[in-house]
């Protein structure tokens, strides 16, 4: 169980998937306020990825709809503004990850509320599916062996 604490200013949790890494952070704004996150000043409903905007990225509508749902599914789309840090691993790999930070991150503003929501549709289980390590003697790939001679 998470102590409640006053006067916090964000609530912070971290999402994995394969090799990424994702630091997500939501500030809670009250009534049509900025926070200052470094040099950016985000307002209520609005996402930033390492320092851009959503919109300013390269994700498709679907890849942006499916950032959202944990928000979504909470009913937190204008709750909260989203900071999201992430490093590591390729597109999809970090888009996993910061669904899963954001998930984690909204368990710790209200536990019984949300995690029955999020486990049912998934979004708190993280995948454990890795990229498996090459062998030694395979020719550079995980389970490549190389030509027998034919004679």
């Amino acid at each position: 169980m998470v102590k409640k604490i006053k006067d916090l200013s964000y609530y912070e949790a971290v999402g994995r998937r394969k090799q990424s890494v994702a630091r997500v952070r939501l500030y809670l704004i009250k009534k049509s306020t900025e926070v200052t996150v470094g040099k950016l000043k985000i307002k209520a409903g609005e996402i930033f990825i390492n320092g851009k905007s959503i919109d300013e990225t390269s994700f498709k509508v679907y890849k942006k709809k499916f950032l959202m749902m944990p928000l979504i599914l909470t009913k937190n789309e204008k709750r909260f503004a989203v900071s999201i840090i992430v490093n590591g691993g390729g597109t999809t790999g970090q888009l996993d990850a910061m669904v899963h930070g954001i998930a984690r991150a909204l368990l710790v503003v209200d536990t019984e509320a949300y995690r029955s929501i999020l486990k049912t549709s998934g979004m708190l289980t993280r995948d454990p599916r890795k990229k498996e390590t090459r062998k030694v003697g395979t020719g550079g790939k995980a389970r490549r062996m190389k030509q027998s001679p034919k004679r």
